[in-house]
């Protein structure tokens, strides 16, 4: 595919992604608890738990990013999905360790859990779900050190809840996302140039989710002035909005998909 039908496959995708504003608010920050007992008496028993991480991004990428497009695809998911709600991101996730630093400890801002404190946060962010009447808890993270957490912590969950009618979901295909990666290379873009981290995928989603967070200006894996790392791999001038429009709506689908396998199977082994 060119990269001009490319670009044309883009604009057709643009408004399958856009924020759910115009509606009242999913997200249980945003709610008063009479708000959230009145939803969840009109169905609204589907609750995401979504993490997010704060973390470098190389020196345009701001330290929230994963919290920022946490929130955009979270909403969007749970608006496509139905009578779902949103608990606030979790910004504090594992990132390497502290002493010492290690992964992206070893640049300046970054906040780490180590995974089983985290896991800890996600499992009692879950059972107070369950507390509350929910029954389908969806867990699900835009970082790539949240996942075995997550994924320890639904197993566990499902295995102690088995008698219940509530079921843990680690949504992982959201995170692993290779149909973008197989896209990217599809318009032309080589995997040196995709890289791993603060490049092309990274930087296009922040700028479609919240294009504030990009210093524009400020893209590059060379080294700073003063020598350091940039703290990138690949090249972050390639990003785009309509590029991370792409890569937003691969992952929203991925999650959805997933989700309803999932509870499909769940409810054949009731």
């Amino acid at each position: 595919m060119s990269r001009v039908v490319g670009a044309a496959v883009v604009v057709a995708c643009l408004a399958a992604v856009t924020p759910a504003a115009a509606q009242t608010s999913l997200f249980l920050e945003d709610l008063t608890w009479v708000e959230v007992r009145e939803a969840m008496r009109q169905g609204f028993t589907t609750v995401m738990i979504p993490t997010g991480g704060t973390e470098q991004g190389g020196p345009h990428l701001v330290l929230g990013k994963h919290n920022y497009v946490m929130k955009f695809t979270a909403g969007e998911i749970a608006r496509r999905l139905g009578k779902t709600l949103v608990a606030p991101v979790m910004a504090y996730v594992p990132e390497g360790n502290i002493n010492p630093p290690s992964g992206h400890m070893s640049l300046t801002g970054t906040v780490t859990l180590p995974p089983e404190h985290f896991a800890k946060v996600v499992e009692f962010a879950a059972r107070s779900m369950k507390q509350h009447g929910f029954l389908d808890i969806i867990l699900i993270g835009d970082s790539g050190g949240n996942q075995d957490p997550m994924k320890s912590v639904a197993e566990a969950l499902n295995a102690e809840w088995a008698g219940t009618p509530v079921r843990v979901y680690h949504l992982d295909r959201y995170n692993s996302n290779p149909e973008f990666v197989t896209w990217l290379k599809s318009q032309g873009f080589t995997q040196e140039q995709i890289g791993s981290h603060a490049a092309i995928r990274d930087s296009s989603e922040l700028m479609a989710a919240h294009l504030e967070g990009v210093r524009m200006d400020k893209r590059s894996t060379a080294p700073l002035a003063d020598g350091t790392r940039a703290g990138g791999n690949g090249d972050p001038m390639k990003a785009s909005v309509e590029i991370g429009r792409k890569g937003l709506e691969l992952k929203v689908q991925a999650a959805i998909t997933q989700f309803q396998e999932l509870k499909q199977a769940a409810r054949a082994a009731k």
